[in-house]
């Protein structure tokens, strides 16, 4: 599902990733543990090419992340489809950031509908069997502030 090869990544004068390799097939957990400082969230960010690598590459289900290759040459794509990329791959950060101002229902339907053009019925439908599948269908109409930091993390 995710295959990271030979990576490598800097920040001025600091190599922040050396020649990092990993697999994650389909249905597996893995997780990424260290201190501080060492490169735990570049990694994640580089696999949405959030953080563009400097060496090596990344693919997800197949498809290299914002790189077409030509032979041997890795070219990197526009913006555009970069953006295309990203929606089918998903991301929970640290800060996860919920509009204060919607409810979770609103919060969780927003990208279907704004980003990937979904009918908003068909959207809600979908977030509702996500949030009873994390049991929280009852904190629907909540507001964010309304909810714990473990709650808001599911959404």
């Amino acid at each position: 599902m995710v295959e990271i090869r030979s990576v490598h990544k800097k920040f001025g004068s600091l190599e922040v990733l050396r020649g990092i390799d990993l697999s994650v097939r389909p249905g597996e957990v893995t997780v990424v543990l260290g201190p501080s400082g060492s490169g735990k969230s570049t990694l994640l960010r580089t696999i949405n090419h959030l953080e563009k690598v400097d060496q090596g590459w990344i693919s997800v289900d197949g498809t290299l992340v914002g790189y077409r290759r030509d032979g041997n040459k890795l070219y990197e794509l526009r913006e555009r489809e970069v953006l295309r990329q990203r929606t089918k791959i998903g991301f929970v950060f640290q800060n996860f950031h919920l509009f204060p101002h919607l409810t979770v229902l609103e919060n969780i339907t927003e990208a279907p509908v704004s980003a990937l053009g979904r009918p908003r019925k068909a959207a809600v439908a979908a977030a509702e069997k996500l949030l009873e599948r994390v049991g929280l269908l009852d904190k629907a109409t909540a507001y964010p502030a309304q909810l714990s930091g473990g709650q808001q993390q599911r959404v």
